[in-house]
């Protein structure tokens, strides 16, 4: 007797296809098919970690014990390290007990706290365009998502008129993302200020995911949300060494911030997942204590991409902005097309992968963002075949 077993539960059935996943399968494809592929698509950087970081994995490595588990919330020192980053960072003292999580990188995280803090049929304010990772965990925690939309008008940040229009009695969270992924933008603090009120007066929790805190252009910087009076009250935040210190696979990151969101996240985690492993952690904390010189430097390289590659759009009639944060140019795409339309062809005819706009939200429709983690010639060759594509870019 054969038995038909049911292969995807409800929840799986609303999830959108992840992205990045999607687009890297096209350009499998592509690859397989004997083309040259240029990827701008997914946020990987191609440089390496400080040399300091690499040699600390590799002599811990060989500590006894290295290779047990580790403990859920990381090692003290691990914690301590990033709280002393922190403070030097953003003049924010938090407590490296209570107030600081390790994370198997930040999207371990951003994924956990949704079933640490909703239930089904609450509902999470989300931006639009926004990374997709939002979305996500809020439906497969069974909540619904509220979408805010970010204007290019208004700098991409939250109106608080709208945010009142969306919020209800369901309504138990709501997502930043500064500096911004995919827009490039950066948030003030008056900004801050007003979602703390706002969270406050609704009793939300305010979760800011800031992966890029430390990619930033002409002497700008990024604020934390938990600088912002009252931001801890009501608030966690996200942070990467993936970014900063150009460490994506080494999956290392933090939680930081209000003391109880921090231990309901802790007690989602030790029941679904495992430590980091300790000469990973171990490199971490250099990478904190050591490499603030070296980030700079890497931040340096991105800086230097974005303007030869910025000024290359241009020369051939592409008007984009110069981003002041993060590794990414959003770009609007030439009114011909769609943005799925015009990846599409930027793949067929010039072996480019960028990733569509409308895959971070409907209102990222109209646009394309790509990525400058490739080496300069890559992005040279890149340039040379957009401009032999003859495309009216205006």
């Amino acid at each position: 007797m054969n038995i038909e077993i049911e292969t995807n539960a409800a929840r799986i059935q609303q999830l959108p296809p992840y992205l990045f996943a999607r687009i890297d399968e096209i350009k499998q494809r592509a690859i397989a098919s004997g083309v040259d592929i240029i990827d701008l698509g997914v946020g990987d950087p191609d440089l390496s970690p400080p040399r300091s970081v690499i040699d600390s994995l590799m002599h811990a490595a060989e500590d006894k014990g290295a290779h047990h588990y580790s403990s859920y919330v990381g090692i003290p020192e691990l914690r301590d390290a990033f709280a002393k980053w922190f403070e030097k960072r953003f003049g924010v003292a938090v407590d490296p007990e209570c107030e600081v999580l390790p994370l198997l990188g930040s999207k371990e995280g951003i994924g956990h706290i949704f079933l640490s803090h909703v239930d089904p049929g609450d509902e999470v304010l989300i931006p639009d365009p926004g990374y997709p990772v939002y979305t996500a965990g809020t439906i497969l925690a069974g909540a619904l998502p509220r979408y805010f939309r970010l204007r290019h008008e208004s700098d991409y940040l939250p109106d608080i008129d709208e945010l009142e229009d969306l919020v209800s009695y369901n309504t138990r969270m709501l997502w930043l993302n500064y500096p911004s992924n995919p827009t490039t933008a950066m948030a003030d603090m008056e900004t801050f200020q007003k979602i703390v009120k706002f969270a406050k007066e609704h009793g939300i929790l305010v979760c800011h995911d800031m992966a890029y805190s430390e990619i930033t252009y002409d002497g700008k910087a990024a604020i934390s949300f938990l600088q912002t009076a009252g931001g801890k009250e009501v608030g966690v935040e996200f942070h990467s060494l993936s970014k900063t210190f150009c460490m994506p696979g080494w999956r290392v990151g933090f939680a930081v911030g209000n003391a109880e969101v921090i231990k309901a996240l802790a007690k989602v985690k030790t029941n679904l997942d495992s430590g980091i492993f300790i000469p990973v952690q171990k490199a971490a904390i250099t990478a904190l204590l050591e490499c603030e010189e070296d980030a700079k430097k890497l931040c340096d390289v991105f800086k230097t991409r974005r303007n030869r590659f910025v000024e290359g759009l241009r020369d051939i009639g592409w008007n984009v902005p110069l981003p002041s944060s993060t590794f990414y140019i959003w770009a609007k795409i030439p009114s011909d097309y769609d943005s799925m339309e015009f990846c599409t062809l930027l793949l067929e005819k010039a072996g480019i992968v960028c990733t569509p706009g409308v895959g971070f939200g409907n209102f990222g429709e109209g646009f394309v963002r790509m990525s400058l983690t490739v080496s300069d010639e890559r992005l040279d060759l890149a340039l040379n075949r957009l401009k032999n594509m003859n495309i009216t870019w205006s």
